[in-house]
């Protein structure tokens, strides 16, 4: 027999989304571009999530000790912006993480897709730039920060950049927040200047990128005279500069090539496709305490990739007599875009030769049936799919046979 107590009834569980994953935040001049996955999944592990917007916050302010709650970053923070994401039609009709996919209906409605890549931009104004003011209790305390410590050189402190911290966090149809992402910090400092407008360059292989070197925003005087030892910066880390290259064939979504900045003045793609238009821009990158600012990209520069690249000449090509008929072989040509080969044949007491194949053969070798007792002279020619055709192989002669 069971006891127990009676009790007011309990409200229903409220199911919100997880935290919205992968943020990123990169800033490229004046802009720095937001990205995220979109939440598919509740707190309590359920599916779908119970969300149709999903919002993304940021605040310029001192580091704290403690760190901001995310309840002041969201108070004293400002709305960046945000997507509408596609919302389930029951919030409390969902499938455990284990069950089948089509256990329940999936979301509907306008919006992006849950589980999607959702991106966004914010644009820095000046004011964005100066941080705001804190109440006295969430400033530094009067206790140390971790690493101060006072027995060890008297060095000035570095100089405090200020950062503007970004945050993700999903909302259900009726305006309850969910959890906050991880958090995102981008330096404030000026960006560096852009590198001059690269020279385009291309072969068979690869398309080359090259442009001027940009002087870093800092750098360590030089000695005056020859007997004193070159100076090193002391408790400052110095600003690294490398180069991100990227595709803006299409504007509205470019590509970055670079897997992380380059730090030589140029750059090879592989990606060759004849009859293709490609788009390059280029924009130096600086990192400052483990974040990367980029400069404002450098002007557009795009090229038509057209093949005008002959194959190399055939290789090894030997006449072998027999009745009636030269026999011809040679080395086949590995080039990928290969049509074929010509063969041009003359009588060796002239001078012109003339082709003998009207179109190009796949074969790497030719029986020529030939008057007997007639030296005749060959050459071979590789050419590919564009037309354009390589230099004359080597020269045989050779007579038939009787």
């Amino acid at each position: 027999m069971a006891c127990g107590k009676k009790g007011p009834p309990l409200p229903p569980l409220v199911k919100l989304p997880v935290a919205p994953a992968d943020l990123v935040a990169e800033r490229r001049g004046d802009t720095v571009d937001l990205q995220f996955t979109v939440p598919s999944t509740n707190t309590d592990g359920t599916r779908p999530a119970n969300m149709s917007r999903a919002e993304v916050y940021a605040i310029t302010a001192p580091k704290t000790v403690p760190p901001l709650t995310d309840e002041q970053l969201l108070k004293r923070g400002t709305r960046v912006g945000g997507v509408t994401v596609k919302a389930p039609k029951d919030p409390n009709e969902t499938a455990d993480a284990d069950d089948p996919a089509d256990e329940v209906d999936p979301p509907e409605g306008p919006g992006l897709d849950q589980g999607a890549l959702a991106r966004l931009a914010e644009s820095l104004t000046e004011d964005m730039l100066q941080p705001v003011e804190l109440p006295k209790d969430s400033k530094r305390s009067k206790g140390p920060l971790p690493g101060d410590d006072a027995s060890g050189p008297l060095l000035s402190p570095p100089p405090t950049v200020v950062s503007r911290t970004y945050a993700a966090f999903g909302t259900s149809p009726r305006g309850r927040k969910g959890p906050l992402s991880r958090r995102i910090e981008v330096p404030l400092i000026a960006p560096p200047s852009p590198p001059s407008a690269p020279k385009i360059a291309y072969d068979e292989r690869a398309v080359s990128l090259t442009w001027t070197p940009v002087a870093p925003g800092a750098s360590v005087q030089a000695a005056d005279t020859d007997d004193v030892l070159p100076s090193r910066p002391i408790g400052v880390t110095m600003p690294a500069i490398g180069y991100n290259v990227y595709d803006v064939t299409a504007p509205e979504t470019a590509v970055k090539l670079t897997k992380s900045p380059v730090t030589a003045a140029r750059f090879s793609d592989a990606r060759i496709v004849w009859g293709e238009r490609r788009c390059y821009v280029v924009r130096a990158a600086e990192t400052v305490g483990g974040s990367t600012i980029e400069s404002d990209a450098t002007p557009r520069l795009c090229e038509t990739l057209t093949d005008t690249f002959p194959p190399a000449a055939p290789k090894e090509l030997k006449a072998i007599p027999s009745e009636g008929a030269i026999n011809l072989i040679w080395e086949p040509n590995d080039e990928k875009d290969l049509a074929g080969y010509i063969v041009i044949r003359g009588v060796a007491t002239g001078e012109m030769l003339e082709p003998i194949t009207p179109s190009p053969i796949p074969e790497t070798g030719l029986k020529d049936a030939v008057p007997a007792g007639v030296p005749y002279v060959y050459m071979v020619k590789a050419v590919d799919k564009a037309g354009n055709a390589s230099p004359p192989s080597i020269r045989v002669v050779e007579s038939a046979r009787e």
